[in-house]
């Protein structure tokens, strides 16, 4: 009896403790209801509206590149010459054979017309007339072909000179001066820096959220805002390598913020809606669960009661619940660090 009294009296005096457990101040806030974005995020890729790979269309030795990666050029600007020295002296034999068929053209004519005005004299025969004529017919087609060939061996010359298309950007220029070049050799690309798009594939199964005007932010690798754009291209297939959508957005930033090929980031936004919003401070972490510490009423008092909660979106300091919490429910927001669940609170916040 008096070893159940002892022990009973452990018992109280180890209970003690925790019924005179303080209650701790902490400041609470009700669960309030806020528009959250919901969206992901994905890699996109910048790509000009207008790019143009050069490729030589004539074969040769190259003897100059007037131009080096990332230079700004401007329409019809020299950029590459090729060895123009066998075009050239074609060009100049065609222009020795124009000159050669003109002179036999402008003997045929004056040849035709003698023999016409002798004819209509009675002093000729037809039969001499008619071969007066067709050798100025031959003597003009002649002519007339010798100035198209030689025309189209002035125009094959230009070739042998790599001119700018458009203003742009010059790219990679993977040849050297003193390489052989051939119409399958790559000499370099322009881009035009202005009506720049992101290219963002959007997963399959994503793909019926997908629509035009959602809004999309872009930003750089380390998160700086870019700009805010909306979907303006929908694909109607599903690209077979990536399994994805490949949607687009115009991009209105300058060449400095964003160049041709680049890397960023784009958040599609999907929808907005209300959810459950706390303050980052109010949620701990264990492990890969997340918890906030929930005032309710007990007895007459205020205890803390650890809740689970799935967390959405952030939004400025603030976290979006997907569950775990209802509108009006107070949050401890203060001392977290130091609540255990079941411990007395003192609320000082509405």
């Amino acid at each position: 009896m008096i070893l159940g009294l002892a022990v009973s009296g452990c018992q109280q005096k180890q209970a003690a403790p925790a019924e005179a457990m303080q209650a701790m101040p902490v400041k609470i806030l009700p669960v309030t209801m806020a528009p959250v974005e919901q969206s992901s995020e994905y890699v996109a890729t910048i790509k000009s509206r207008r790019s143009a790979t050069l490729q030589p269309q004539v074969s040769g030795r190259l003897l100059q590149i007037q131009v080096h990666s990332g230079d700004h050029v401007k329409a019809g600007q020299p950029m590459m010459g090729i060895d123009a020295q066998p075009q050239l002296a074609t060009v100049q034999a065609q222009r020795a054979t124009e000159q050669q068929k003109k002179a036999v053209f402008d003997f045929n004519t004056i040849e035709v017309e003698r023999q016409r005005k002798l004819f209509d004299a009675g002093v000729t025969s037809r039969d001499t007339y008619d071969q007066a004529q067709q050798a100025y017919s031959n003597a003009k087609a002649d002519y007339e072909s010798a100035v198209a060939l030689r025309k189209t061996q002035e125009e094959q010359l230009a070739y042998y000179t790599i001119r700018a298309p458009f203003d742009g950007i010059v790219g990679d220029i993977p040849v050297h001066v003193g390489d052989y070049v051939s119409s399958s050799t790559v000499l370099t690309t322009v881009d035009e820096n202005a009506d720049l798009e992101a290219y963002i594939y959007v997963p399959t199964e994503r793909s019926s959220e997908a629509r035009m005007g959602l809004e999309v932010e872009l930003s750089d690798t380390g998160g700086t805002l870019l700009e805010k754009t909306r979907i303006n291209f929908l694909s109607p297939q599903v690209d077979p390598t990536l399994q994805g959508i490949l949607v687009k957005a115009p991009v209105h930033a300058t060449p400095q913020m964003v160049r041709n090929a680049q890397l960023i980031k784009a958040r599609i936004i999907w929808n907005t809606k209300p959810m459950a919003v706390v303050p980052v401070l109010a949620v701990t972490r264990q492990g890969t669960q997340s918890f906030v510490f929930v005032a309710q009423q007990k007895d007459g008092h205020f205890v803390a009661s650890e809740t689970p909660v799935t967390l959405g979106e952030t939004v400025g300091n603030n976290y979006s619940i997907t569950s775990g919490l209802n509108a009006g429910d107070r949050v401890i927001v203060s001392s977290t660090q130091f609540l255990v669940n079941g411990m007395p609170v003192v609320p000082l916040g509405a």
